[in-house]
């Protein structure tokens, strides 16, 4: 399972963080509020309940009171219920109080027999209430039951808000994180640009230290990495292009002796004359090695990109390789933007590669999909071995097919030249598999869109 990114974690640490500390300040906030509005809610409703017991108090005191009719002079409201217990009889304002004293917890009845004002919270069909009992004598006690459904629902709206809010936050801090991870990793992505354009040949590419200060020494640093690179590559470039330059002398020489050898193999014996066919044979590979090491040397350079009709230079090169021009296959538009002179050097070297090794071109198919151009050429051949698929391109790497099917006058630098044509202009080279048989040589230009 492929690990989360950067950017990702980022994110996600500043959405867990968010949340998470949204999350307490709403659970301590609706704690800090459910006791406030409880402690007041309680507070008034004991200073109604002694009001009405004051009330009932003095009714009380009259001779043969009305328990009843008592209790009935109270304004209760439409969440308050009275209800008395006198000599062990229970009274309420209406005739059937058995569901009023059942409401009365027996340990708040317990507490105010022995003459102490108390009051208990309980739920009573599922609705939160309050029960108040307040000794008016020996033998009578005075409840108020108390409904705390509203102050329920109150508190019920204060969790969705606070819920909600939370939530808010964490998908701001999420937002937050993301930017941040955008903002944190812009200078990697400057970075990334600047490795992409320095592995296409356009080794010019530089960070600019000022733009970050934090990462100055980073930028200074990669700065001077790509410098001492670039200093290399080209050394080594001119070394190959030197050595290469100072060989063609002599093996013009040579080539020219071989020529003269070669028109006289008819008087020399057969030895000799054998003998002179070798010679004659190695110097026009080492002349075809020696040019091929001076376009892989001049390959490292960044594409000199211009508009060129992809499908005309296709056809130039079959013509040139005697291929039917027939087999040329467009896709999307033929004006690319790119090295015209390299596109043409990979289109011959993968045609020649497919007449020497794979049997013969069957398809050359030329793909123009969102700005990124595609080469592939198809063969009839027996295809690349599995094992072989990753070395295929790099340089003196002759596949199974190329020691089973040539002639040996094969450099072995054909697909690493068609390898750094494509790196130049920020693309690749693979190979595939046809579907049929034979195999598919793949060549990804990037920025072939006018």
């Amino acid at each position: 399972m492929r690990a989360p990114g950067l950017r990702a974690r980022v994110t996600t640490g500043f959405a867990a963080g968010a949340l998470c500390l949204s999350a307490v300040m709403a659970v301590v906030s609706y704690q800090i509020t459910r006791q406030s509005l409880l402690a007041e809610r309680e507070e008034t409703a004991v200073r109604a309940a002694y009001y009405d017991a004051a009330i009932v108090r003095a009714g009380m005191s009259a001779r043969d009171p009305d328990i009843a009719d008592i209790l009935s002079t109270i304004d209760t409201g439409e969440s308050r219920r009275a209800v008395m217990q006198h000599q062990q009889i229970w009274y309420a304002r209406n005739a059937d109080s058995t569901g009023i004293s059942a409401a009365v917890p027996e340990t708040l009845q317990r507490r105010a027999g022995e003459g102490h004002s108390a009051t208990q919270r309980i739920r009573v069909d599922g609705t939160p209430t309050m029960v108040i009992a307040i000794p008016l004598s020996a033998e009578t006690v005075y409840y108020e039951v108390d409904s705390l459904a509203e102050l329920d629902r109150t508190l019920r709206l204060v969790a969705l808000v606070l819920a909600v809010v939370a939530l808010g936050t964490a998908l701001v801090g999420a937002a937050l994180g993301r930017y941040a991870g955008r903002y944190v990793l812009r200078p990697l992505d400057r970075v990334e640009r600047a490795a992409r354009d320095i592995s296409a040949g356009r080794t010019g590419s530089r960070l600019d230290p000022a733009a970050e200060p934090d990462l100055a020494d980073l930028a200074s640093s990669f700065n001077h990495m790509v410098d001492e690179l670039s200093a290399r590559v080209e050394k080594d470039r001119r070394f190959a292009a030197d050595v290469s330059h100072e060989l063609r002398s002599p093996l013009q020489t040579l080539a020219a002796a071989a020529s003269v050898l070669d028109r006289r193999r008819d008087k020399l014996d057969e030895r000799s004359a054998m003998a002179a066919q070798l010679v004659t044979d190695e110097v026009e590979r080492f002349q075809r090695l020696v040019e091929d090491l001076l376009v892989l040397s001049r390959a490292q350079r960044a594409a000199e990109r211009r508009l060129a009709d992809v499908r005309e230079l296709a056809v130039k090169v079959c013509r040139r390789c005697r291929v039917d021009e027939d087999r040329v296959e467009m896709q999307g538009e033929p004006a690319w933007s790119v090295d015209a002179r390299r596109v043409e050097q990979i289109l011959t070297n993968l045609i020649e590669n497919a007449q020497a090794y794979g049997g013969g071109v069957t398809a050359v198919r030329l793909v123009l999909v969102d700005g990124r151009g595609r080469i592939e050429v198809d063969d009839d051949g027996p295809g690349v071995a599995a094992d072989d698929k990753p070395a295929i391109f790099d340089r003196f790497v002759r596949g199974r097919a190329a020691h089973a099917r040539a002639d040996g006058r094969g450099t072995g630098l054909g697909l690493a030249i068609v390898a750094q044509h494509a790196a130049a202009h920020g693309g690749s080279a693979t190979v595939l598999d046809r579907p049929g048989g034979g195999a598919r040589f793949r060549v990804e230009l990037g920025g072939c869109r006018p």
